[in-house]
């Protein structure tokens, strides 16, 4: 980072004693000069969510030099490995470095790492790199039903915390093969028997709404390990409350014209209604179960973040907020 000489490129954040550093966007751009080469078109078309209208410009002012950043990250801790290895007199194994991706429904995360796990694999140091979104771990519907939850869905009690758990801990530990449970947005469930392979990647990203939660606490006070425990780095993707809220609903209002159409569709009931009708029903299921999920239990996982991306209404990326090492 010594081609920041400008002092005013880096900007404390709140007090002096802050545990980050802020960066201006175009600071940040200066990093992409180590990153490959930028991404076509239809590179992005395969790549951004159908509610994101990110384009090319901001791919390659935000996404390409955080892809330089990781990799600095990365090649890092593969060096720490090894010398701990050489420490202790043992061979080095091949443990995957895991980036979570957390922040809101509607925010743009579900991008954010298609483009991370696409940017990084065109390193020649990480070459394998696999994407799993923790939807997988939700509780089936039935099961959800069965226990009152699907008024809750997203909320933490309505995931597997064992077996997403059990997952990354498996990951982690260097295992030929692991698998995720697949999770359908159309069917609005858990697909039984489908399964994402998880072979030995150099870089996992993880993506998901509460996968910066801390352990909960235990009954007996016994220790209690978490998903973010396995984590190496994450990002929080931020923009404030009102504009997630607009973005929601202007994807309800896409998904009901295309997805929410298909036979199969957990929401095919909206397709048939007025656009007024639908929006009115989309507002109310923000306001009652994504809006608090987000002030209880996704918005205090920020500060855990090792780098914040914050969006403004035009869903570009204004400001970073990076953990200081």
């Amino acid at each position: 980072m010594s081609d920041f000489a400008n002092p005013l490129d880096w900007l404390p954040i709140w007090h002096k004693n802050s545990p980050f550093i802020e960066i201006k966007r175009e600071a940040w751009g200066r990093i992409a000069a180590n990153a490959p080469l930028p991404l076509t078109e239809a590179d992005l078309e395969r790549l951004r969510s159908l509610d994101d209208p990110i384009e090319l410009p901001e791919v390659d002012a935000v996404y390409r030099p955080l892809s330089a950043l990781l990799e600095t990250y990365i090649e890092s801790t593969q060096l720490r490995r090894q010398a701990v290895a050489r420490t202790l007199g043992i061979k080095p194994t091949h443990v995957p470095f895991v980036i979570a991706v957390a922040g809101s429904v509607a925010v743009g995360k579900s991008t954010t790492a298609r483009l991370l796990a696409h940017l990084l694999a065109r390193f020649e140091a990480t070459p394998k790199v696999s994407l799993v979104t923790t939807d997988g771990f939700l509780l089936p519907n039935s099961e959800l039903e069965r226990r009152g939850l699907m008024a809750r869905k997203g909320f933490p009690e309505s995931y597997d915390r064992r077996a997403l758990l059990d997952f990354i801990s498996a990951v982690k530990s260097g295992a030929p093969l692991v698998q995720a449970p697949l999770y359908d947005h159309t069917i609005y469930d858990v697909v039984p028997d489908r399964k994402v392979d998880v072979r030995q990647p150099d870089v996992l990203v993880l993506e998901g709404l509460n996968v910066l939660q801390p352990a909960p606490r235990a009954s007996n006070n016994q220790a209690v390990m978490a998903v973010s425990d396995f984590i190496d780095f994450s990002i929080y993707v931020d923009a404030d409350a009102a504009n997630i809220r607009s973005w929601y609903l202007e994807r309800f209002l896409t998904l009901k014209h295309t997805a929410f159409t298909q036979p199969d569709s957990y929401f095919r009931k909206y397709a048939d209604i007025d656009d007024d009708v639908a929006l009115a029903g989309a507002g109310q299921i923000w306001d009652t179960v994504n809006l608090p999920n987000l002030i209880e239990n996704i918005e205090p996982t920020r500060a855990r973040a090792t780098l914040l991306l914050h969006k403004d209404a035009n869903h570009h990326m204004d400001y970073m907020r990076l953990r200081k090492e």
